[in-house]
């Protein structure tokens, strides 16, 4: 990887502000600036794109030649309008991103923004609760900026960066709806359009301007990800503004989009036309064997195929899985959503008095269960997505259980993060996981796992 410059924050102030405003203009008219550069860039980086130069190499001229598929992929992702860039340097926003608003368009409803973290180490020095606000930008005629706490904004979540948007209009006089995502910057799948869609509508209003994500990363797990190159990171963030129904023409005739998951999910709830029961763990769920039949390869055969159970009328007994896990199957298979942990009553009081801890644990144990049965029933989606989680939450208390479920279940990715965070442990941290009875399960177990991670520490030193 080549090396970067750094540049001060005094040096950005020199840059001069309105030339720098016009090249990031250029850049979101020409698409420069988009999903799927690199992990991080650098503000030299940014300016490189702003300028149409090549991010990585800062050659200018003419583009090289690329297949019509990579084409049709380039403009894809030419259409999310660009609205800036905030460049935070050693805790910072630097003078020449802070210089003018950028305008996605108030035509526009939906736009991206991106937030460039340089020195990062810096920005741990700042306290919990405390912030870091990124330049305002305007996407669908509404005031936005991020609000980035590296720290963590409430006391229980000072082990994580925690990150919102805010709206900043002086009034808003009618609730705002929208969607929107954060990402890394190479994360291209959650920055399209459909996945955008997707995600849980927030509304923004003067008595709640801020959403966001309280436990957006952990921080610990962040240090030894990919994500984090020379103490740099980028953040991208995707937002899409809803029409106003009160403003649309009331003459014109739309016809509504189409919303098979909430059709789908619908069908699961009311149970109609339901023709397949389960009983897991003593809970009973009733489904539909054409939609599981169509998701799942095991489902199909299970059903349909030579493992065909049972007559239409019967029930179908699932074993080594509790109700919560199933239930939560059944939710992706009918929506394609990652689900959402159900809590019960006394676990939500519980949450609220503060022991975040066990509820830590407890979500983890369900994620690692969930990834299970979605390797049982083939959803390579929610296996994949499981995994991914589990990457973020990995410490020194559950880097042995989810090591041992990484293997088993075959999870490169996941085992590679599991010894990565194992390779960067001080020795008395190591000591402390070889010592657990999980660690002894994995050496019994799977033998190959600790010469991997020998040859792994053998780099090290």
């Amino acid at each position: 990887m080549k090396q970067r410059k750094r540049r001060s924050g005094a040096a950005c102030a020199r840059g001069g502000a309105p030339d720098t405003t016009r090249r990031l203009r250029s850049a979101s008219r020409r698409g420069a600036l988009r999903g799927g550069a690199s992990a991080s860039l650098s503000l030299d980086q940014c300016l490189l794109a702003a300028s149409g130069r090549d991010a990585a190499s800062g050659r200018g001229g003419e583009q090289p030649e690329t297949s019509s598929v990579a084409w049709q992929q380039d403009v894809t992702r030419c259409i999310t309008p660009f609205a800036g860039v905030s460049v935070i340097i050693d805790s910072k926003l630097c003078l020449s991103t802070n210089s003018e608003m950028i305008d996605a368009g108030t035509a526009t409803a939906n736009g991206y923004h991106l937030l460039v973290i340089e020195g990062y180490s810096r920005t741990k020095e700042i306290p919990n609760g405390e912030k870091i606000r990124s330049r305002q930008f305007i996407v669908g005629g509404h005031r936005w900026c991020i609000r980035y706490m590296p720290k963590g904004a409430r006391p229980c979540d000072a082990d994580f960066i925690s990150i919102f948007v805010d709206i900043l209009d002086d009034n808003v006089a009618k609730p705002v709806k929208a969607q929107f995502e954060f990402s890394f910057i190479d994360q291209v799948e959650k920055q399209e359009p459909t996945h955008i869609r997707s995600t849980k509508a927030c509304i923004f209003s003067n008595q709640n301007r801020g959403w966001g994500q309280k436990r957006f990363l952990r921080r610990d797990a962040f240090e030894q990800s990919k994500n984090l190159k020379g103490d740099c990171f980028t953040i991208r963030f995707d937002i899409m503004v809803c029409k106003d129904p009160s403003m649309e023409d009331a003459s014109a005739t739309e016809v509504p989009q189409p919303d098979l998951r909430q059709n789908l999910n619908q069908l699961l709830k009311t149970k109609v036309g339901a023709d397949v029961t389960f009983n897991v763990s003593g809970k009973t769920f009733a489904a539909h064997r054409c939609v599981l039949a169509a998701r799942s390869s095991v489902f199909m055969a299970q059903l349909y195929g030579p493992m065909k159970e049972g007559t239409m009328a019967s029930v179908i007994l699932i074993e080594d899985m509790e109700a919560e896990v199933f239930g939560a199957l059944l939710s992706f298979i009918y929506t394609d959503l990652f689900p959402e942990m159900e809590q019960d009553e006394a676990e939500v009081a519980e949450a609220g008095q503060g022991d975040e801890g066990l509820v830590d644990a407890t979500w983890l144990q369900w994620v690692q269960d969930l990834l299970v049965a979605a390797d049982r029933y083939d959803l390579q989606g929610l296996k994949l997505s499981c995994e991914g989680l589990l990457c973020e939450y990995i410490d020194v208390s559950s880097v042995t259980s989810t090591l041992a479920l990484a293997e088993q279940h075959h999870c490169c990715g996941l085992k590679e993060a599991c010894l990565q965070f194992l390779q960067v442990q001080s020795s008395s941290s190591l000591q402390t996981v070889m010592a657990t009875s999980g660690w002894e399960h994995i050496t019994m177990t799977y033998p190959s796992v600790l010469n991997e991670l020998i040859a792994k520490l053998a780099t090290k030193v």
